[in-house]
């Protein structure tokens, strides 16, 4: 039925998408969809439950939902991506020592059964001295080993205070769309 109805907005030119971020806790998650809408810094503090905003491209319609990342949280994160279309991870590209955190969480994330979304990993906080490369947290993830779920990551990675980068990422998530 949800297959139908998909069918049916498309032809009408409107299509909407599920999505959720996750991300450990001061990764950038809040800083996304307040970019998409606003195109500014808004003041966030940790997010406690979740966030939803509705972004357009064009008439595709993403309804973003983002997770908060404390620890205490990060087990929601399975209840929420089992209906979303595409899952956004945000990395914060100068916490090296939380990569293991989040490549514990992914793997979680992974196994989860009933997971049927397309990931887009966005490395953020580039703009920040000494962060991770893209390639760094490609390698230290073995991303290229995950093959059950399509994924991106934007190769210069990203910055959710100035949005460089990020319409990037929704325009990958737009194609994914169009293809499914």
């Amino acid at each position: 039925m949800g297959q139908l109805i998909g069918k049916l907005m498309s032809i009408c030119g409107k299509q909407e998408h599920r999505v959720i971020i996750v991300g450990l806790d001061n990764a950038g998650k809040t800083s996304i969809p307040y970019q998409f809408l606003k195109n500014e810094v808004v003041p966030t503090c940790p997010t406690i439950c979740s966030n939803v905003e509705k972004i357009v491209l064009q008439k595709t319609h993403f309804f973003m939902g983002d997770i908060g990342g404390e620890e205490a949280l990060r087990s929601a994160w399975n209840t929420y991506s089992s209906s979303a279309e595409f899952i956004i991870l945000v990395i914060d590209s100068t916490a090296r020592d939380r990569l293991l955190t989040t490549l514990s969480e992914l793997c979680k994330m992974l196994a989860h059964e009933a997971l049927d979304a397309s990931i887009l990993i966005f490395a953020n906080k580039q703009d920040v001295k000494d962060s991770m490369t893209t390639v760094e947290i490609s390698q230290f993830l073995t991303l290229s080993a995950m093959k059950d779920h399509p994924w991106h990551m934007s190769h210069q990675g990203c910055c959710a205070l100035t949005g460089e980068r990020l319409p990037a990422g929704l325009q990958c998530m737009q194609s994914w769309a169009t293809v499914n």
